[in-house]
């Protein structure tokens, strides 16, 4: 018997001995992707050079103001760290003239002997929880185990600042980041008892968190509790990449993530990045909050992300390998899609040739991002209704610090002499009809629109189909003596531009000026239709600004910059009363399709542009979109009407007189249900909907139920047997 027990003894200390050696396999394996991806990238020697040349011989450099740790200055200190670690990646990289040199190394010790001497801590805690900590956490990844202990120990507690109870480390976003930062230093100093924790707290923040920080359940991401569209920075980078990032390093390991966390992460790409995103390739300018204020390089973004997920899904593969062949220039965008971010009020679409986006704000959400640190301080308008249209993704670019920020594309905006303080720009919305009706393919867009910097008050819609979408506007008015203007677009000016005036096509010279009668106008490949001759203001000149004009950070260039920019837009006067204005935008489109499309396509009926209601129907498609502001009636097709009891949106599309499938949407998000009424008899029901059919009247009740709970404020789509 006591043989047994001993030999049962010495098997399980077997296995905890093999357990073990395989774990340290695992956490060398991890160790070594991490510091392959730190070591990724070309070395330039004569950038070594350039650094060496800058570092002072007490070990600092010169260009950089340690004495400023202002949250304005924007932590230059960081580049001290950072230039550290790319001197210590030329010292580890074979390729490089200084790999294994002595002085440089002798340099990276005296650059971190002077950092943990002074133990520069910004103002902002990101600079003390995150960049600090990542930049000497990489510097002891690649070449901590051959500079001094002493060095290496002092450094420590700068790293440390990156904790999971840091003021930093909340839910999504920064937790992962600073969580990742732990785990690094962890692998660092070869203490694996805490990696394992870490490791989960990293995969268990793929989840939904809707309402709190957090990815939301229509796949938009909320940084912040303020519910602003954090998409395309904090939740692509900082949250989804990150996240991506660590999947990777942990793949085909003990310590590997959930496969269901891998695919909930592709679901996020693909129905909430990507689809922010122009073509899923570049970055939608609306989407961006107060760095927008910052020059920016246009370039597609990288297919390292996706690669990445690819090693431990096949989720959804061919979808990812269309992004990435897309991202490559190997294919053309072949996409089209409509998509309302309920959780965020954004909507987004698109076809194969071109973007759009409307970006909205309600009592449900805030406006814009507050200017943290100083950039973005002329953002006040840009969730009014903001309407952005790309066809190839840079129309846009860099037009920041020359843009009127009172001209903003799609608002309806008071000019005011000067805007507020840079402390007024996040405000709460002070209305809740705010939202979308889609079936994922078209969709409509409303917004009953008061502002809160200047009591604005509009009733705006967007109407979206294949190949073109109507703008409309109504109830606009204002109760200062300061004119108030809605902008068709405000974008940098391509090509030159020319327009039908009084039965007339002609060339609009540059300038800016009032035009009346006009018809439509050409530019860059997008044709503006007014159905009614219409006065315009059109501008098409050089502007001039600063990007030190935009911002409050210091270190930005005074420079003067110089952009062509093309403004459309209509004045409704000063102090307007109930003005209104249509127009319909027809992209990728050239100057003689456009001609052909105003003079012969009758395929737009513009239904209604009241207070009470706005709709239009596209003939040819057979669709008609409609917003009630509140209970009533339009005749869509003749003998053919439609009703709603309630306020809310709805979609209808006809085929031969008859109704084929109906879309509906609660703006306001205060209904269980709709109740619709249609011309004709349908005596059908479904899931989610059943109908009351009234012979006599020649009329069917659709009465549907709505989304609740997480899901209110989604469209439900019904098809029509």
């Amino acid at each position: 018997m006591k043989s047994i027990h001993r030999w049962l003894l010495s098997l399980s200390v077997a296995l905890l001995f093999v357990s073990g050696c395989l774990a340290q396999n695992d956490l060398k394996l991890i160790k070594e992707r991490i510091v392959a991806d730190l070591m990724a990238g070309k070395i330039v020697d004569s950038q070594v050079e350039s650094i060496m040349a800058r570092m002072n011989d007490d070990g600092s450099f010169r260009g950089i103001n340690y004495e400023d740790l202002s949250r304005t200055a924007g932590f230059p200190h960081g580049g001290h760290t950072r230039d550290l670690v790319y001197l210590a990646k030329a010292y580890k990289n074979k390729t490089s003239k200084y790999y294994r040199n002595k002085p440089l190394k002798d340099a990276i010790s005296r650059g971190l002997a002077f950092w943990v001497k002074h133990d520069f801590v910004g103002d902002n805690w990101h600079d003390n929880q995150i960049t600090t900590p990542t930049n000497l956490g990489n510097l002891m990844l690649v070449i901590g185990d051959e500079l001094p202990k002493e060095l290496v120990t002092k450094a420590q507690p700068m790293i440390g600042r990156a904790n999971m109870n840091a003021s930093g480390a909340r839910p999504s976003g920064d937790r992962i980041v600073i969580a990742g930062i732990l785990a690094k230093n962890l692998l660092s100093l070869n203490d694996y008892q805490e990696f394992d924790k870490i490791v989960k707290i990293i995969e268990g923040e793929m989840k939904f968190a809707t309402g709190e920080r957090g990815l939301q359940h229509d796949y938009s991401f909320h940084h912040r509790v303020d519910r602003v569209n954090n998409t395309s920075s904090y939740g692509y980078g900082k949250y989804a990449n990150a996240y991506g990032d660590w999947s990777y390093y942990v793949a085909g390991t003990k310590y590997a993530f959930a496969k269901e966390k891998i695919n909930q992460l592709v679901d996020y790409y693909l129905d909430g990045i990507y689809k922010q995103m122009v073509y899923g390739v570049y970055e939608d300018i609306s989407v961006k909050n107060r760095s927008i204020s910052g020059k920016a390089t246009f370039h597609p973004q990288s297919t390292l992300e996706i690669e990445r997920v690819l090693v431990s899904t096949d989720y959804r593969k061919a979808e990812l390998e269309e992004i990435i062949r897309l991202r490559k220039g190997e294919a053309k965008p072949s996409s089209s899609f409509a998509k309302f971010f309920w959780q965020t009020e954004h909507f987004v679409f698109q076809r194969p040739n071109f973007y759009t986006t409307v970006r909205m704000f309600s009592t449900r959400n805030r406006n814009m991002e507050e200017p943290y640190n100083g950039p973005g301080k002329l953002t006040h308008h840009r969730a009014d209704g903001t309407n952005y249209l790309m066809l190839k993704g840079d129309e846009y670019h860099n037009i920041w610090a020359v843009y009127n920020w009172q001209k903003i594309s799609g608002t309806t905006i008071m000019q005011k002499p000067e805007l507020p303080a840079p402390d007024q720009i996040q405000k709460e919305g002070l209305t809740d009809f705010v939202g979308a009706v889609t079936d994922g393919l078209l969709g409509a867009v409303v917004f009953d629109f008061k502002s809160p910097h200047d009591g604005v008050e509009a009733k705006k819609a967007w109407f979206f189909f294949d190949k073109e979408y109507v703008c409309l506007g109504t109830d606009i008015t204002a109760k200062q003596a300061l004119p108030v203007v809605t902008t068709v677009n405000q974008v940098l000016m391509r090509s030159d531009v020319r327009m039908m005036r009084d039965g007339t096509v002609q060339p609009v010279p540059k300038g800016s000026r009032t035009l009346d009668k006009v018809k439509w106008v050409h530019h860059d490949r997008v044709g503006y239709i007014f159905p009614q001759l219409a006065t315009v203001g059109l501008s098409n000149q050089t502007e001039t600004g600063r990007w030190s004009d935009i911002t409050d950070q210091k270190n930005i260039s005074k420079e003067l910059v110089k952009e062509d920019v093309f403004a459309l837009w209509f004045d409704h006067g000063s102090k307007p009363v109930d003005a209104s204005y249509q127009y319909i935008v027809v992209p990728a489109v050239s100057e003689e399709q456009l001609a052909q499309t105003a003079g012969t396509n009758r395929s737009i009926e513009i239904l209604a542009n009241t207070r009470e209601l706005q709709g239009v129907k596209h003939g040819q498609s057979g669709v008609t979109q409609v917003a009630f502001y509140k209970a009533g009636t339009v005749d869509i097709e003749k003998g053919i009407k439609v009703g709603l009891d309630s306020q809310g949106m709805a979609m209808l599309k006809m085929q031969g007189g008859r109704l084929k499938e109906l879309t509906v949407a609660d703006p306001s998000r205060k209904l269980n249900r709709m109740v619709l009424s249609v011309t004709g008899l349908y005596n059908v029901k479904g899931e989610n909907y059943r109908t009351l059919v009234d012979a006599e009247q020649n009329t069917t009740l659709f009465i549907v139920d709505l989304p609740q709970g997480v899901y209110t404020g989604k469209s439900v789509s019904l098809r029509i047997d």
